[in-house]
């Protein structure tokens, strides 16, 4: 079986788009409802595209998408960021873009990201597929955190407003799209400190033929993005706009 799955994959790497698959709800970087699929995937197709790559694009739940790409149902899944787990069985393309993540709970509760031992014995609600801060994940493995892994951070987000959890982490922007999906985001607290940046990255099979010259080509379109002075302002009228529609 694996000589037939890499005899299928070599195939369609060498003709016909390159399949993309991502996840949905993870404004504002993808999104089904988002203007052009959301910020990271505009900027994915953006620098294939000054490449001279065509691409196509699925939209899939994130565990099934990974899955399906490790399978060779698809080329390269995004975004991610790094770790060791998924380092054994894939390959990153150059940054994305840097996040910081933050604690999110309600009002009343002194939850900081540089303060653990306050996180310790509390429920967290972590979407499904998502990987948390090492520092989170760490104190999961030991027993010191109660992990509740729904569908999605406005799952999470309502969650914690019922009090079924205590607090979620994402990135400023996630975190605070899926508080205004409650109506009540004035309910909640954001932390003052991060856990430090992360990276959002696409990623591609090792054993996929082409697995190097793909991320060459991304790379590629990346940093011509950055040369050209088109990467900042893209993600500044993308996060404008976004800001503009959810208005005051």
């Amino acid at each position: 079986m694996g000589w037939l799955l890499l005899l299928c994959l070599g195939a369609r790497a060498e003709g016909g788009d390159l399949r993309l698959v991502t996840g949905d709800d993870y404004a504002p970087f993808t999104g089904r409802a988002l203007p052009g699929g959301g910020l990271l995937t505009q900027l994915v197709q953006a620098a294939l595209a000054g490449q001279g790559v065509s691409s196509t694009l699925d939209w899939r739940p994130w565990n099934r998408g990974y899955r399906m790409t490790l399978q060779g149902d698809y080329d390269a899944t995004f975004p991610y960021v790094h770790s060791d787990e998924r380092a054994a069985d894939y390959l990153y393309s150059a940054v994305l873009i840097n996040v910081s993540q933050y604690v999110f709970s309600l009002a009343g509760d002194e939850l900081e990201a540089d303060r653990t031992e306050s996180l310790g014995g509390k429920r967290l609600c972590y979407p499904l597929g998502w990987q948390p801060p090492a520092a989170i994940q760490q104190m999961v493995e030991q027993g010191r955190l109660t992990l509740h892994a729904p569908v999605g951070l406005n799952a999470c987000a309502r969650l914690v407003l019922l009090g079924r959890d205590d607090f979620f982490i994402a990135n400023r922007p996630l975190g605070e799209a899926a508080l205004r999906t409650t109506g009540e985001a004035g309910r909640f607290r954001r932390s003052q400190h991060s856990f430090g940046s992360s990276s959002l990255h696409v990623i591609v099979p090792r054993n996929h033929p082409r697995a190097e010259r793909i991320l060459q080509q991304l790379n590629a379109g990346l940093a011509r993005l950055h040369e050209r002075n088109e990467y900042g302002p893209m993600l500044e009228r993308y996060l404008q706009q976004r800001h503009e529609q959810a208005g005051p």
